[in-house]
């Protein structure tokens, strides 16, 4: 089984050195979570509030002590001081940029990261952040989608047009060559799993399921993924509640191939030595090496 990392609400450098230490233990890669702005006073509620799934953030997901960096900036960084990590947003607010912007930034982070990045993205549930980078918000799963359609044409090399709703240029180019990364789609609604299943290579969960709830969404997403007929695997990142060895087991034991540990608890605030020996501590009990 492998086993990533969630990072968020940290600070830039204090990510590098997570980094360094989560791939010399052999942790499989760092998911980089983003919010572009702090809306003060917004009212919206993250989408898993209220359900069975433990609630990593209880109150505010984002207030004004939360650490917020680009995360595309961050990882280039990171894929300098690292050699095996994966490195993977999760999740990028896509709809939130212009397209042509998002593909140029990730096709130089795949290739300076030698091909170890993901795109994780999602459409985002923070209405005033778009009304403060003035976004359309009710129209924002059709803007992804749309998005995802010009991200696919720019890496594919050479020149390409689009003509949208939302966006419409051409001929430009991104690339010469194709530029291969990996999109994974986020999300726990059944929109979401059908969109995942419909447009994405990878899934990952949102917020952080119950074992019980995994297990339900797993089992939606083979459902939806034989009703279309899929013909590629859908390789799916469960965040789990914690990082006990009995509880990763159960995941083990069940099939899960890919988990994602919520990166604070296992890498402690305090002075670097601390955080990299509760690091691999952690490493140690949980059986990587």
């Amino acid at each position: 089984m492998r086993i990533g990392l969630s990072a968020y609400d940290m600070e830039p450098r204090d990510l590098l050195d997570l980094a360094v230490a989560a791939d010399e233990l052999g942790f499989e890669g760092i998911w980089l979570g983003e919010h572009l702005v702090l809306p003060f006073g917004y009212a919206s509620e993250h989408p898993s509030t209220g359900q069975s799934a433990h609630q990593h953030h209880p109150g505010a997901v984002v207030d004004p002590a939360t650490e917020l960096m680009d995360p595309l900036v961050a990882l280039g960084a990171a894929a300098a001081f690292t050699r095996r990590l994966g490195l993977a947003t999760g999740i990028y607010l896509l709809p939130l940029r212009h397209p042509l912007v998002t593909a140029r930034a990730v096709a130089t982070l795949h290739e300076v990261s030698q091909g170890r990045f993901k795109l994780g993205a999602g459409a985002g549930w923070l209405r005033e952040e778009f009304d403060a980078l003035g976004v359309p918000f009710e129209r924002r799963g059709a803007r992804l989608e749309e998005t995802l359609t010009v991200l696919r044409k720019a890496w594919s090399g050479g020149p390409f047009e689009h003509h949208g709703e939302h966006f419409d240029f051409g001929p430009v180019q991104v690339s010469p060559r194709p530029v291969p990364v990996p999109v994974v789609l986020g999300g726990n609604s059944d929109l979401a799993l059908r969109r995942a299943v419909r447009l994405g290579d990878e899934w990952f969960s949102s917020g952080t399921p119950s074992f019980e709830d995994a297990l339900a969404l797993r089992g939606r997403l083979d459902a939806l993924c034989a009703e279309a007929d899929r013909g590629t695997e859908l390789r799916r990142h469960f965040r789990v509640a914690g990082w006990d060895a009995d509880l990763l087991h159960q995941y083990e034991a069940e099939g899960f191939t890919d988990v994602v540990l919520w990166a604070d608890q296992v890498w402690i605030k305090g002075p670097l030595e601390e955080k990299r020996r509760s690091l691999a501590r952690a490493a140690e009990k949980i059986g990587l090496g």
